[in-house]
C-alpha cells in the first residue's frame, strides 16, 4: 500500500512539474511591455492603424537572457508572422534572422521550376539557366525579349540555356494567355517554331493588338500560329486541333508556379535562381550573368565595347 502511495505521489508531483515547465514556456509578456512592444514596432515599420498586431506567448530561445515571440500584422486579407528576440529585463526587442548555411536557396528556387518539354535557346543543360516569366502581350517583356535575343543569346549562347515560362497577365492583356496556348502548340512539335513565334509577336505586339476585338485578335494570333506551322513543316492538322481547343491547363500551371515563386509581374527573370524584376539595363543582366558564370566555373566571355567607347574609338 506505502509502494503504491508513494508511486502515486510521484506521478502526480511529475505532472505539476511539466505543467509548471509549459507555464513557464508559454508565458505571456506583461500588459505593459506588450504595449510597448506594439507601439515600437507600428512606429519603426509603419504599420496603419487598421493592421492589427498579434503577439504570441514568449518561449525559450538559443540566445542567452533573451526569449522569443512571434509578431502577426493582420489587415484583414493577409497575415505575415515574423520572429522577434525579448530581453529578460524587457528592455530590448531584436528581429533576427536565421541563415541555414547548409542550404542554397537559389539552388532551391530551382528546383521549383518546371523545364521539362519547354523549348530552348543557347547551351541545353548548361551550368547557368535563365529561366523567363514571359507575357506575350506585355510592353517590358517585348523591351526584354529584345536584349535577351539576339544580344546576349549571341554572346552567352554557348555558355547559357535561355527557358520562357507562361506568365499572361490576363486581366490587363487580354489575348496574352490564347497567344501563350497558341505558342505551346508550336512548341509541342518544334521548338525552332515557338521561339519564331516569340520573336514575331513581341516585335509585332501593336499587330496583334491592333485588330478590332479579341475575336480578331485571337484569330490574327492563330493566323500566326498555323504560317509558322507550314514555314517548319509541322503536322498541320495536329496543329489546327490544338489551335482550335485552347487548352489553358498548362498555362496555368506555368502561372501557379510562378506565383508559388512570388512572380508578381512580368518580365521576371531567374538566374541560377536570382532575381531580376522588370526590363532592366542590359548591363545589369550581364553583370548577373557573368557573376553566375564565374560561380559555376564557366568563363566569362568577351563583351563588346560601350557604344561610347567605340564612338570614342571611331574619332
Amino acid at each position: 500500500m506505502l509502494r503504491r502511495f508513494l508511486v502515486a505521489l510521484y506521478r502526480r508531483l511529475v505532472c505539476m512539474i511539466l505543467l509548471l515547465c509549459l507555464g513557464c514556456v508559454a508565458q505571456s509578456a506583461p500588459p505593459d511591455v506588450t504595449q510597448r512592444i506594439e507601439h515600437q514596432v507600428r512606429s519603426f515599420y509603419n504599420i496603419p492603424a487598421d493592421v492589427k498586431v498579434g503577439i504570441s506567448p514568449l518561449r525559450p530561445s538559443d540566445f542567452p537572457n533573451y526569449d522569443a515571440l512571434t509578431i502577426t500584422f493582420d489587415n484583414g486579407k493577409k497575415q505575415q508572422s515574423y520572429d522577434f528576440l525579448l530581453s529578460r529585463d524587457h528592455k530590448t526587442l531584436l528581429r533576427m534572422t536565421r541563415f541555414d548555411l547548409s542550404h542554397d536557396p537559389y539552388a532551391e528556387i530551382m528546383k521549383k521550376i518546371d523545364i521539362k518539354g519547354r523549348p530552348i535557346r543557347g547551351k541545353a543543360g548548361a551550368k547557368v539557366l535563365v529561366v523567363s516569366y514571359d507575357d506575350f502581350e506585355c510592353p517590358f517583356c517585348s523591351h526584354m525579349h529584345e536584349t535577351l535575343f539576339p544580344e546576349l543569346l549571341k554572346e552567352y549562347g554557348d555558355r547559357v540555356e535561355f527557358v520562357y515560362k507562361d506568365f499572361p497577365l490576363s486581366d490587363i492583356h487580354p489575348w496574352a494567355t490564347h497567344a501563350a496556348v497558341d505558342a505551346n502548340c508550336l512548341a509541342a512539335q518544334n521548338g525552332d517554331a515557338y521561339w519564331d513565334f516569340a520573336d514575331f509577336v513581341h516585335e509585332h505586339q501593336h499587330d496583334v493588338s491592333g485588330q478590332d476585338g479579341k475575336d480578331k485578335q485571337f484569330a490574327e494570333l492563330d493566323r500566326l500560329t498555323l504560317l509558322q506551322g507550314q514555314n517548319h513543316g509541322l503536322d498541320g492538322a495536329k496543329l489546327q486541333s490544338c489551335v482550335k481547343a485552347q487548352n489553358e491547363d498548362a498555362v496555368k500551371a506555368s502561372v501557379q508556379e510562378g506565383e508559388s515563386l512570388g512572380v508578381e509581374a512580368t518580365p521576371t527573370i531567374f538566374v541560377n535562381g536570382q532575381e531580376v524584376d522588370g526590363a532592366v539595363p542590359i548591363s545589369d543582366l550581364r553583370a548577373m550573368l557573368d557573376s553566375a558564370l564565374v560561380q559555376a566555373g564557366v568563363p566569362v566571355p568577351a563583351h563588346p565595347a560601350p557604344v561610347e567607347a567605340q564612338a570614342a574609338a571611331g574619332k
